[in-house]
């Protein structure tokens, strides 16, 4: 919760009369689990997204673990994961980006970030693979995509195929086309300081079928009962419901949202647009008063950002520390978080549960474990905060 001496939050709501009168009507209809609210937001993002398939599920966090899963029982051998493959991953991200890897037996190689953009370093990705890479789960951070393009070339006729956390991106776009859909799967986040607020929940889009099928199976309990009849998990279901009430075909989880948060989402997407176009308004703003800050350097933009917050980069001749930024912000109601997780390498006991490898030297991510951090974008106009913030640090 923001204090009263808060100027400058990291997010703000965005819910109105429509958000709460979407509330009210699945309290009056009495059904509170995955149900029709859910089902209709998940055709309207997948049509917005401009993918086959999307499967609405509880967090950001789940539609990872589940868009992993899927991959160790698809019968598709060009996609099918087993343990001790090797996915390459950018070593700044969120937690959450990493730990299926690990339930999952895999081996993750960390690759460092680009200290422009944020994302990870194509040329040390480039480095990076080998004849045992399988995948690579890239990672859109702070709203902004991956070179995929230059990616895929990199990846050339090999057999490795591109996974996408977008949970931080939703709305970017590289060359028209939305961050999310470049890879086989790609997971989305609607958290309360995310592009759109569902409470909690996620999505995970692909174009598919065998692996959208496993996602509807693997989301509740292995079940058959979320499945269409003509399916490729099960084949063909029985007519029988009582039959297919508690038939198990794979050993899935209850990673169900609510119907409280497909109803949200189904309000939160028609405002998405607008909430793109004020972000990137913010952060034209932003881009003007620090592009040519002598003390600090922002995020390079690939493609069009969705601005999810704004990196703030010591340079090496700033004459502060970050501790000593921190406390400026804070003092002046700024409210600031690192970057993310920074160097995830830092977090050495979790480490300990891993099998792992270290793909290349660390410089950039070391640098903005050490030297950055980031303030919050809006969907709303911001320019006032945004002012401060360049005043404070003039």
């Amino acid at each position: 919760m923001t204090n009263s001496l808060t100027k400058y939050s990291l997010a703000s709501s965005t819910w109105d009369e429509h958000e709460y009168g979407a509330i009210q009507k699945v309290i009056d209809s009495d059904m509170f689990t995955m149900g029709k609210q859910v089902a209709q937001y998940e055709k309207k993002f997948a049509t917005f997204f401009g993918s086959k398939y999307a499967l609405m599920v509880s967090s950001g966090s789940t539609a990872n673990l589940l868009m992993i899963a899927a991959l160790f029982f698809t019968k598709n051998s060009a996609l099918k994961l087993q343990r001790g493959d090797e996915i390459i991953v950018p070593v700044v991200s969120w937690s959450t980006t990493y730990f299926p890897l690990q339930q999952y037996g895999l081996k993750v190689k960390f690759v460092d970030i680009d200290r422009d953009t944020l994302n990870i370093d194509l040329d040390k990705l480039s480095a990076a693979i080998t004849d045992k890479t399988k995948a690579i789960l890239s990672v859109n951070l702070l709203g902004n995509p991956n070179d995929y393009e230059r990616m895929q070339k990199i990846i050339g006729e090999r057999n490795i195929f591109i996974l996408e956390d977008n949970c931080e991106s939703m709305g970017a776009t590289l060359q028209g086309k939305q961050a999310g859909t470049f890879g086989i799967m790609g997971t989305f986040s609607s958290f309360f300081s995310h592009h759109i607020a569902t409470m909690e929940g996620g999505c995970i889009v692909t174009d598919d079928e065998e692996l959208y099928h496993i996602l509807l199976c693997i989301r509740a309990h292995g079940w058959t009962r979320n499945l269409p009849k003509f399916n490729q998990v099960s084949g063909e279901k029985s007519d029988d419901p009582f039959e297919e009430s508690f038939k198990f075909m794979l050993p899935g989880y209850n990673a169900r949202p609510l119907e409280m948060s497909g109803a949200l989402g189904i309000q939160q997407l028609k405002k998405l647009p607008d909430f793109i176009t004020i972000r990137q308004k913010n952060a034209q703003l932003f881009q003007q008063l620090f592009t040519a800050h002598p003390y600090i350097t922002i995020q390079q933009e690939t493609g069009q950002s969705s601005w999810f917050g704004f990196s703030l980069v010591l340079k090496e001749n700033a004459p502060y520390s970050r501790p000593e930024l921190v406390k400026l912000l804070t003092e002046n109601g700024i409210e600031c978080r690192p970057i993310v997780t920074g160097n995830f390498l830092k977090n050495s006991q979790v480490l300990e549960y891993f099998d792992y490898e270290i793909g290349s030297s660390m410089e950039a991510a070391e640098y903005i474990d050490q030297h950055g951090l980031f303030v919050g974008n809006h969907q709303n106009d911001i320019e006032k905060e945004i002012k401060l913030l360049a005043k404070i640090l003039t």
